[in-house]
């Protein structure tokens, strides 16, 4: 199981597996709801759901995203442009846009409607897109990268917003805004998490040292107040 969110309501998990299928959950049960979500043909390693509970965006290895619908439990879309795996895929919080990030170096912003690229794909990062996030605002996104380097775009215009935000010695893995859109946290391979000013791009503080192996996922508690990490060393951790 590559990736997995719940609903906004907290009633349902989404998983997307290496088995090609995407699997909608009760959360209190535990039980599947309908059937699986059939139609990738490689390993699904994003999925999200909307902010509206009514859509799952996923992505996966077969260079595709695709938009499925929860109550009928069918793909309503099949978004294709992507080169290589798409690695992360999230929808903007008015459900109008979904944002894919891929091995093809690049990320993509797709009209959540009618499925169409909305300008060229943005470049810049020099290796794999790991991750990638909105704002709360869809203002800017976020991206994470194996060229060691996180960066900040303007998501209207699909430029760079200043240059790329240097400090991990490694793989960025991980990266997620805080409710309020003001901070932006990354997790990366040198083990450290790192957290900046979404505005200015300036690295707050120093890196938080404690987790032993990469980091593969960070996010921040509702209230932004904590941030909760998770590694290859086998351990989750709040800071």
């Amino acid at each position: 199981v590559r990736s997995v969110a719940f609903s906004p309501d907290g009633q349902q998990v989404v998983s997307g597996s290496n088995d090609e299928t995407i699997r909608v959950w009760n959360a209190k049960t535990g039980n599947l709801i309908g059937n699986p979500l059939l139609g990738h043909s490689y390993y699904v390693l994003s999925v999200s759901f909307s902010s509206n509970g009514q859509y799952i965006v996923s992505g996966s290895r077969d260079n595709t995203v695709r938009i499925w619908d929860t109550k009928n439990c069918t793909q309503i879309m099949k978004l294709g442009g992507h080169t290589h795996w798409v690695t992360s895929v999230k929808f903007s919080l008015d459900n109008e846009r979904i944002i894919s990030g891929s091995d093809d170096k690049t990320i993509r912003i797709w009209n959540a409607k009618t499925g169409e690229l909305i300008g060229n794909p943005l470049q810049g990062h020099n290796d794999w897109v790991n991750s990638v996030a909105f704002s709360p605002d869809g203002n800017l996104i976020f991206s994470g990268s194996d060229d060691e380097t996180v960066r900040i775009w303007d998501a209207k215009t699909g430029a760079a917003v200043g240059n790329s935000l240097p400090g991990h010695e490694g793989r960025v893995h991980a990266v997620g805004f805080s409710p309020d859109g003001a901070y932006i946290a990354s997790g990366s391979d040198d083990r450290t998490i790192r957290l900046w000013d979404a505005q200015t791009g300036v690295a707050i503080g120093n890196p938080f040292l404690d987790h032993e192996g990469t980091i593969y996922s960070v996010a921040f508690s509702p209230g932004g107040h904590q941030i909760v990490s998770g590694s290859y060393d086998k351990t989750v951790r709040i800071w």
